[in-house]
């Protein structure tokens, strides 16, 4: 048996990957900001401040599109605003 091989369809299956609604502020130079999203409890969440904003994908949710990192509650975390076909999606990642 090969302990080199790794079985990925754990992390397949677990849905690591949470769309929001989100409620944003988008300026005349095309920045957009996030100021609150509605995690899939139902509860709404303010972002406390948005710490930096790059191109990036999640590692853990699969998906790529430009990474925010924020502060919500005191506690940083990642949102990504993806972009398919002119359509953008805000998701973030699942905590297991």
């Amino acid at each position: 048996m090969n302990n080199d091989i790794v079985d990925y369809k754990p992390y397949m299956e677990a849905d690591y990957k949470v769309y929001v609604e989100v409620c944003e502020n988008r300026l005349r130079d095309g920045k957009v900001i996030p100021l609150t999203f509605v995690w899939e409890d139902g509860n709404r969440y303010e972002v406390d401040r948005v710490i930096d904003v790059r191109p990036a994908a999640s590692l853990k949710a699969g998906g790529a599109g430009l990474r925010y990192t924020v502060r919500v509650r005191g506690r940083e975390t990642f949102m990504f605003l993806e972009e398919d076909g002119g359509v953008s999606k805000w998701f973030m990642e699942r905590r297991t």
